[in-house]
């Protein structure tokens, strides 16, 4: 140190750093003390002001200005002084002077930008951190003792350099504008009211947004972008594990807010379509001037003209919007909207590119000046000071490339979503039923993340060969034709990599076709999970889960393992080129340097990634354009133009409402060619014509187009002639489907279903709709959150709530799709006089019902069959022929009737409540968000997979990544000893490398060998290298395809756990969980298990194997870099920590913010009809684009913290090269360095930014995917499961007679709820036929759910022929039971497959059960028993469905019958003969129903009267209806 400050200072050794000398302050002291101390001081303290975020408003101080202006003069003057140091070194102090003013530009640059972010923010209008102003103008006394110790020695007067008056008058200049700084800071002093806090934190700790809100990047300093301090607070809060809700992050940039993107790429869409259009306009003209035929719409009056006319118009205006449509290609527009952006990063990643060649080449230059003995030390200083600029601005580059590219992508998958959502809410019913709905939700997420992953990887396809080029020729100057032997081996990979990328994709897309088969299965079985525990084919299912899941694992065995190959191939192909290239480099007789080896093997490195990536970039590709054509396919499909669907000109009567004129419809799509498939409905030439005001009641058979009807209205269907005029079109209608749709939000939001709330109107609708007493006893009232599709609401609950939400709507006209007949009497007959006729009594109504008793007050009835309109008429006219009539007539029409008379003494109506179980799931909030885990990733789930894959296969993966790492670094170093030894004996002879002399020495070294001329000591090196290489390979196999092998063990156990424990589940398990989440569970987290984890986790365990590797090597070679690598690592311990704790959150929050923009989506396409009928469109749009905006967010702050964590990474990168060659230099300027271990050295750090990354991305992503496991393990270990084993073994024919004793049974579904049944004790007979009548929440399904033990008692017995079903096992009990559930529930698949999963019955009994369930005539018409019935049976009305399950009753031949209401949506006569049909198939067997319609239970032996759980009455139907004072008789008697 003494020498060192006596050479900067030009001092004398005994006293080097003098503090006075010769009466004045030291030379020295003045400029390291005074002047290099402030100006440090002053880059610091301005450094912390740098990303200063912007004020809304921009105006600020003139002394602002100023002070811009002084700094960056400042800048130029030291900047001046140096350049004038260097062209007139005259100076003994050369470097001091060099150092002081080299520290002064910095800090003078630092404080100017500082200053400039500091004028655009809260401190514009004041003087800003008073901190910068003392240490900006600290510097002066330093500059005023320099110029007094000068001007006392006389050295300007008397010195006849120019460089010393140059440096005086630069100096004088110097201080001058420090003075002028100050005047200006004194001059420009604010009122006390425009001065800002000074106690204000150097590092802000949040970005203010313009409303108040933390905007993400906007308004940053552009050292702030660049190093992304503008994430610091939120990094901050991530770390204190305060990252609890997406609301905790920062809001998105202006420029990635959805609505502006979808505004953007909605103009781009319309221009390319314009485009389009115009050039397809010059090829139609002449055509269509040819063609054109004018027509003259005014003097067309009769009806048959309006469809000519129709006809000649509507296709030419399909035919333009559908070619336009056609003509326009998704690519198209995404570059027409965001190709130019995206195009010029091109240049960053040009430049980034080419600046990482420059390590290599500096590399080999500074080994080479450590071989040298002659070369000046100022070249070492340069090759320093130029690895350190090449890797500092490549860093820079590169890293703004992935955000920018980042961003660019986030906004496509924006553009894309809002897309496909925008087009589902445009595609009529017809057109969209060709895709299902996984299929859509598919092109949302797998398509449209297939299409995001494409931008990162498009740059790679010009990017990648030309950095092979440019590897490729500086490894050529290095080793000459050597270099062709590893090549070859190389590029022969190539196409082989090709072929095996090909294999994996084939087997990947047959895998995924598998996968949806096994989701859509699982979908299928969650949804209808009742009715398999309720007949007991939970085996049966499980064994077709399994099939599917085995010709996945089967795709999957294929792909990890071709996968294991590719992975050894590329592992083992650094250490082939190089022992390749070596060898022949050796016996060729050329002498190997620690320049060119090291250099060459730095390319190597360079040379794999292009010939490695480059397949996986062009299968990127190929997945990008598929998934592009599907998402295309979808987008080019019709909207639904109602324009053209609906009559435009105005009917003759100025009173109708609705009018079809010869009009047929179908529900096969416009886009379908080829025949009418059989089977499939169509209506046929309708005539109808409908009043305002009227109240049309339609009629008739199951299946005869009744609600078919309803959709051709609606304008869902494909119209094929005719025409429809709808006066009220444009304002909507009020909508209630046959089968509810209910929102996933509370009871008031599915009302008021986005109107605003308006209290009279709101109570008006809940009362006409008999809600008031159910909201009452609802633990929220209508704020109560009801489950997924209604799940927490019984089937009539969501049929009034449905209703209710029609009327609030205040529609004109109305679509009522039976209503009636999910609620019992009573209620029916409250909805049709409060609401029907009272309500809605001036709206037009057209209500389709069954209970033709609720239709004698209609103005018209409509008779259908078969797709028809039979006949239209009065009552009287029309419903005599639907055979069943009540005896009872009021022949009041509803444009006739007042309000309604009130009927005299009408029964007590009770209080109507919600069950127990229904209570329970409110109370425990089922609409609530997933449960977001907060945390680390526990080691329980660590251990979980390690157990799956088996302890003792995971522990010889580790030894295999261990020792495969321990010979590749062994053979590095093998590398670096020879090269030593042979330096040592042999110092001269270096070889050039020209090709002739390569040529020469090639014919020399076949000379040689034929002559066996090789030294022993040469044969000894190559051997041992080769043997280390041979050693590395086997290795790196072994552990390729261990880690394939455990990944598919820990597949095949994770999934079989899973299933087993879900299908175990109880079935308030089912309730309370959304069926997405479990399906989520069956796709997303077992996709990550399957492929996902096993990919990334290989990666981090060989990456952080390698970065220990790393760190030994280059320890080992250069021991003084521990000097540095010791802080550097706890620097990057930390920083990780730092990362991971919030990048865990945000990677929750993603995930979370992810579901419900999905749930929604598969909610709209449920709901479509009632959405477009409500014309509630546009609000759906918005609710998409908000879910999607807080999703983005949590990404967009993800990715952004990837790249915070990059740019980091890549400074300690820069540190570590930077440091290697500083020490390097030194150690040379010493004599004592080892040009091998320096080589050595940098050709590990030159990779270990990339490990760094590597290791915290990796490992980020593995706790990621770790998640998924987590939240299966979640599954397979917490979800409560039914016991399924009993005491006692029943004998095969149990039950023999089908007698059932309750004996005090008592069932609460929750502490603190009350009894759901309360002290039932009853019997029943065998052979006897029981109806069980009751009102809502009085406990009839809860009996049914009892008897087969769906929930378990809390106290009494039930006893089945003497055996209490407790001790028997749930199977025997369950199979030994029938059920037709209320809801009818069919599989997707054939007839024969639904009636009987499990093939025990012969075809001909099968088409028995269905000839008397009157289905046979149906099914035969659609294909007979092979007929498909499509999702959930969509192929037939509900009334058809429901027909179905009674006929798998039928089947079961079981000696007790539960019906809950099985025939609610089948017609009367059909409901007559089914009734007959039960009778006498089951006329020796118990039979249970409950029943809304009396008339189906006045035949039964007793009647069973329930009320709040307890039995209110049990006895014969007859003694009952006679009891004036029974409940059943107010019930019965209740007028109509």
């Amino acid at each position: 140190m003494v020498d060192f400050l006596a050479e900067l200072c030009d001092t004398d050794r005994s006293n080097p750093f003098p503090v006075w000398d010769n009466g004045s302050v030291g030379y020295c002291f003045t400029q390291l003390v005074l002047n290099v101390l402030p100006h440090t001081a002053l880059a610091l303290a301005s450094a912390c002001y740098l990303n200063t975020p912007r004020s809304h408003w921009q105006s600020f101080t003139w002394s602002w200005e100023c002070r811009i202006i002084i700094s960056f003069i400042q800048v130029a003057l030291f900047l001046f002084d140096v350049v004038t140091i260097i062209f007139f070194p005259n100076l003994k102090t050369l470097w001091l002077e060099v150092l002081v003013d080299s520290v002064a530009v910095i800090a003078w640059l630092i404080h100017g930008l500082s200053v400039v972010a500091l004028s655009k923010s809260q401190y514009g209008r004041s003087l800003g951190p008073a901190i910068l102003p003392f240490f900006a103008v600290l510097p002066a006394p330093a500059l005023i003792i320099i110029l007094i110790a000068d001007c006392q020695t006389r050295q300007i007067t008397c010195s006849d350099y120019l460089s010393s008056w140059l440096r005086f008058i630069l100096i004088c200049a110097e201080l001058t504008l420090l003075l002028a700084y100050l005047v200006v800071l004194v001059a420009s002093q604010p009122g006390r009211d425009e001065m800002s806090p000074e106690q204000q934190p150097l590092l802000q700790d949040q970005t203010a947004g313009s409303e108040g809100e933390i905007v993400a990047e906007d308004g940053a300093s552009w050292i702030s972008h660049l190093f992304y301090f503008w994430m610091n607070p939120i990094m901050k809060r991530g770390y204190k594990l305060q990252i609890n809700q997406p609301n905790d992050v920062y809001q998105l940039p202006l420029k990635l807010r959805t609505h502006k993107i979808e505004e953007h790429f909605q103009k781009c869409w319309q221009k390319c379509v314009l485009e389009n259009a115009s050039k397809q306009e010059k090829k139609r003209h002449k055509s269509e001037s040819d063609g054109y035929q004018c027509i003259d719409s005014r003097q067309q009056i009769r009806r048959s003209s309006w469809r000519e006319q129709q006809r000649s118009q509507a296709p030419q205006k399909d035919a333009i919007s559908t070619n336009d449509d056609e003509e326009v290609h998704l690519l198209s527009v995404l570059n027409k909207a965001f190709g130019c952006h995206y195009y010029s990063l091109g240049l960053l990643k040009f430049i980034g590119s080419m600046l990482g060649f420059s390590g290599p080449l500096l590399l080999n230059l500074l080994v080479a000046f450590m071989e040298s003995d002659t070369q000046q030390m100022i070249k070492g200083i340069w090759y320093a000071l130029g690895l350190f600029l090449s890797t500092f601005v490549g860093a820079i580059l590169l890293n703004q490339f992935n955000y920018r590219v980042m961003t660019i992508s986030l906004m496509v998958r924006s553009a894309i979503i809002s897309a496909i959502y925008r087009k589902s809410l445009r595609v009529n019913t017809t057109t969209l039923s060709t895709f299902s709905v996984g299929e859509i939700v598919n092109f949302m997420s797998t398509d449209a993340d297939r299409i995001v992953n494409f931008f990162p990887i498009f740059h790679d396809v010009w990017s990648l060969p030309f950095q092979f080029g440019i590897t490729l020729y500086l490894l050529y100057q290095q080793v000459g034709v050597t270099c062709l032997g590893g090549l070859v081996v190389g590029l022969l990979l190539v196409p082989l990599n090709k072929v095996i990328a090909n294999i994996i994709m084939e087997n990947n897309k047959k895998l995924l076709g598998h996968k949806d088969a096994r989701v859509k299965m699982m979908t299928e079985i969650l949804f209808g999970v009742r009715v398999i525990k309720f007949y007991t084919w939970e085996k049966h299912f499980a064994k077709k889960v399994a099939e599917f899941r085995e010709k996945e694992l089967k795709r999957l065995k294929v792909i990890k393992y071709l996968d294991a190959i590719c992975v050894y191939m590329w592992a083992a192909l650094p250490v082939v080129i190089s022992i390749l290239t070596f060898v022949t480099y050796a016996l060729l007789g050329h002498q190997l340097t620690a320049a060119k080896m090291f250099t060459a093997l730095a390319l190597v490195g360079m040379l794999i990634q292009p010939l490695n990536n480059f397949p996986w970039v062009l299968n990127g590709i190929l997945q990008a354009k598929v998934s592009l054509d599907r998402i295309q396919r979808f987008l080019q499909l019709s909207d639904q133009d109602l324009s053209t669907y609906y009559m435009a000109r105005e009917p003759e009567d100025p009173d109708s409402a609705v009018e079809l004129h010869d009009a047929s419809f179908s529900w096969i799509p416009e886009e379908t060619t080829g025949t009418r498939p059989e089977g499939s409905l169509e209506l046929l030439n309708l005539n109808l014509m409908l009043k305002q005001g009227e109240l049309i009641g339609v009629v008739g058979k199951v299946g005869c187009g009744k609600s078919s009807l309803i959709a051709a209205i609606l304008g869902e269907l494909n119209r094929l002639d005719g025409e429809v005029y709808i006066s009220t079109q444009k304002e909507g209608f009020g909508l209630a489907t046959q089968e509810p749709w209910i929102q996933f939000t509370t009871i008031r939001e599915n009302i008021l279903f986005g109107n605003k709330y308006n209290a009279k109107q709101y109570q008006e609708a809940i009362e006409a709709c008999a809600l008031s007493e159910d909201l009452n006893i609802l633990p929220n009232g209508d704020q109560t959150e009801v489950g997924e599709s209604g799940v927490t609401l019984s089937g009539g609950q969501k049929a009034r709530v449905a209703l209710a939400r029609a009327v609030y709507m205040g529609k004109e006209l109305y679509l009522l799709d039976d209503p009636l007949a999910a609620v019992d009497k009573d209620v029916a007959k409250h909805l049709l006089e409060e609401c029907i006729l009272g309500v809605l009594k001036d709206k037009t109504v057209i209500l389709c019902t069954h209970r033709t008793e609720f239709l004698y007050k209609a103005d018209v009835v409509v008779l259908m069959e078969n797709g028809r309109v039979v006949k239209t008429g009065t009552p009287d006219e029309i419903l005599p022929k639907v055979e069943v009539y009540p005896t009872t007539k009021q022949k009041k029409s509803k444009k006739k009737a007042t309000a309604e008379i009130k009927s005299p003494k009408e029964a007590e109506q009770e209080p109507k409540e919600l069950t127990p179980v229904e209570e329970e799931q409110m109370e425990i909030h089922i609409g609530r968000e997933e449960v977001k885990k907060v945390g680390a990733v526990s080691l329980k789930v660590y251990r979980s997979y390690w157990m799956s894959v088996g302890k003792w296969l995971a522990f010889s993966v580790l030894v295999c990544l261990f020792l495969m790492q321990a010979s590749r670094n062994l053979s590095d170093w093998w590398l670096s000893h020879w090269m030593a030894h042979m330096e040592h004996k042999n110092a001269t002879g270096q070889s050039r490398p020209y090709a002739a002399l390569y040529t020469r020495q090639l014919m020399r070294f076949i000379r040689s060998q034929s002559k066996g001329k090789i030294s022993l000591q040469l044969k000894f090196f190559l051997t041992i290298y080769g043997c280390i290489a041979a050693i590395n390979t086997v290795f790196t196999a072994a552990r390729a395809f261990l880690f394939a092998y455990g990944a598919i063990c820990a597949a095949v156990i994770i999934h079989n756990k899973l299933l087993l424990q879900v299908l175990k589940a109880t079935t308030t398990f089912f309730d309370v969980t959304p069926v997405g989440r479990i399906v989520n569970r069956f796709s997303s987290d077992l996709y990550c298990v399957d492929d996902a984890l096993p990919f990334i986790l290989n990666i981090f365990l060989a990456t952080i194997y390698g970065l220990f590797g790393t760190i030994l090597m280059i320890s080992y070679s250069l021991p003084w870099i521990l000097l540095v690598l010791v802080p550097l690592v706890i620097l990057y311990f930390y920083m990780q920590r730092y990362y991971r704790f919030t990048s865990r959150e945000l990677k929750r929050l993603t995930a979370i913010t992810l579901s419900p923009i999905y749930t929604q989506f598969s909610e709209t396409l449920t709901g479509l009809t009632t959405i477009r009928a409500s014309r509630a469109v546009a609000r759906f749009e918005e609710e998409n684009a908000r879910r999607l905006e807080l999703n983005q967010r949590c990404l967009y702050t993800g990715n952004t913290a990837v790249q915070w964590l990059d740019i980091r990474l890549q400074m300690i990168g820069v540190a570590v090269v930077t440091s290697i060659a500083i020490i390097a230099v030194i150690e040379h300027g010493l004599k004592r360095g080892n040009p091998e271990l320096v080589g050595l050295a940098m050709s590990y750090a030159l990779s270990i930014t990339n490990l760094l990354s590597g290791v915290i991305s990796s490992f980020t992503q593995t706790e990621t995917q770790m998640v998924s496991v987590e939240r299966l393990d979640e599954y397979v270990t917490e979800i409560p499961i039914e016991p399924q084993e009993g005491n006692i073994e029943v004998p095969p024919s149990w039950p023999q007679h089908g007698t059932i004793v309750f004996k005090n049974v008592v069932l609460i579904y929750r502490e603190g709820l009350p009894n759901a049944l309360d002290g039932i004790s009853l019997k029943i007979n065998a052979g006897e036929k029981v109806g069980i009548v009751g009102r809502t929440g009085s406990g009839k399904s809860t009996l049914f759910l009892a008897l087969f033990r769906m929930v378990e008692l809390n106290k009494g017995q039930i006893l089945i022929d003497n055996i209490d079903i407790k001790t028997a096992s749930l199977l025997d009990i369950r199979s030994k039971l029938a059920i037709i559930p209320q809801d009818p529930f069919l599989f997707s698949g054939t007839v024969r497959e639904n009636l009987d999963p499990l093939s025990h019955h012969p075809d001909r009994e099968l088409q028995s059960v269905l000839k008397e369930c009157h289905l046979l005539d149906v099914i035969q018409r659609m294909g007979g028993l092979d007929a498909e019935l499509g999702d959930r049976g969509k192929n037939l009305s509900i009334g058809q469905r429901q027909l179905i399950c009674l006929a798998r009753a039928l089947l079961t031949k079981a000696k007790i019958l539960c019906i809950d209401e099985a025939t609610a949506s089948v017609d009367q006569k059909t409901d007559r003969l089914l009734q007959k049909t039960i009778r006498e198939q089951f006329l020796d067997k118990t039979v249970l129903t409950i029943a809304h319609r009396l008339n189906t239970i006045m035949d039964s032996n007793r009647v069973l009267v329930l009320d709040a759980g307890k039995v209110k009455e049990f006895d014969s139907p007859a003694v009952l209806s006679q009891n004036r004072d029974s409940f059943f008789y107010n019930i019965l008697r209740a007028p109509r």
